[in-house]
């Protein structure tokens, strides 16, 4: 009977003592791991491969872990994850969350994009629903490209179908007809590689002639220049010269002609008159005269000695 009590106190002593190494490990574990803080991140997408205990990393260094993962009993469309991480790590205002998965299986959350200076991420700088800060997620990873996996695979088949009408049999013989017609071009402009380098030869020294032309020109501008330059002012002194013995005769014609005006109307008004009606009266004395002579030739000077005969009276 004593045997049975001393067997019963040896195992409840051995069960107190594993009780207290469990519990003095779990004790070192915590004290390893220091103090925590823990955040929210809720996701719009599966999370498969995170469980409780999955790795949290920032920029790829171990920062804590999952401590609880269940689905948002205010709108079921998001998966609150709740995470712990050291409070010796940065979490700034910009700091997102992503599912980084693995070909096993097992997924982590990445967090990064911290910037400096930024605020610490606390229930004052951003959301809090459930008591914890918000950590907002980033979409990318591997689960991203298995969430738009469907529409890959669509798109895909989208592809072939258009690339099995690009290339159907039509477009095929299309495509080798200009594969044909591009061979014989090829062919033509090697043939006439020979004509193309001495078009080119030629064009070469033509080149070279309005080169040579274009100095030729520059040169006679040059001269150019240096005559007007020099030259220029010379001529430009006796074109001002002649143009001011010009207006001194304008000056000198024109002070003539207001002279001569009065003159010219006295002219014009009483003796150009005068000397018409002078003109008449010899021009009438003319033609007395004229008529005279032509007497003196036909008839002799007795006519005019004699005077004209009366004719007979008869009573």
């Amino acid at each position: 009977m004593e045997t049975r009590a001393n067997h019963v106190w040896v195992g409840a002593v051995t069960l107190i003592l594993l009780a207290a190494l469990a519990g003095f490990i779990l004790w070192l574990a915590r004290l390893g791991q220091g103090q925590q803080d823990e955040y929210d991140i809720f996701f719009q997408q599966t999370v498969s491969g995170l469980a409780n205990g999955s790795q949290v990393s920032f920029a790829g260094v171990p920062v804590g872990q999952v401590s609880d993962i269940e689905l948002w009993d205010k709108d079921p469309e998001f998966v609150r994850v709740r995470i712990k991480v050291k409070n010796t790590v940065p979490m700034l205002v910009g700091t997102t969350a992503t599912i980084q998965a693995s070909f096993t299986g097992v997924s982590t959350i990445l967090l990064d994009g911290a910037r400096k200076d930024a605020l610490p991420i606390t229930c004052e700088t951003t959301a809090c629903p459930e008591g914890y800060p918000v950590i907002p997620p980033k979409a990318g990873g591997f689960n991203e490209i298995l969430a738009n996996a469907p529409l890959l695979l669509e798109r895909l088949a989208t592809l072939t179908e258009r690339l099995n009408q690009v290339f159907s049999d039509k477009n095929q013989r299309s495509i080798e007809g200009i594969l044909s017609n591009s061979e014989r071009l090829t062919s033509g402009l090697a043939n006439a590689a020979p004509q193309v380098e001495g078009t080119l030869a030629e064009l070469q020294v033509t080149l070279k002639e309005a080169g040579e032309a274009l100095d030729a020109f520059e040169k006679a501008t040059a001269t150019t220049d240096k005559l007007i330059n020099e030259e220029g002012v010379q001529l430009a002194r006796q074109l001002r010269a002649t143009l001011k013995s010009t207006d001194a005769a304008a000056a000198s014609l024109s002070a003539t002609l207001e002279d001569a005006r009065p003159a010219a109307r006295q002219l014009s008004q009483s003796t150009l008159p005068a000397t018409e009606a002078t003109l008449q009266e010899l021009r009438a004395a003319s033609k007395s005269l004229r008529s005279l002579t032509e007497k003196l030739e036909n008839q002799g000077v007795g006519p005019l000695i004699q005077g004209q005969s009366l004719p007979d009276y008869k009573p």
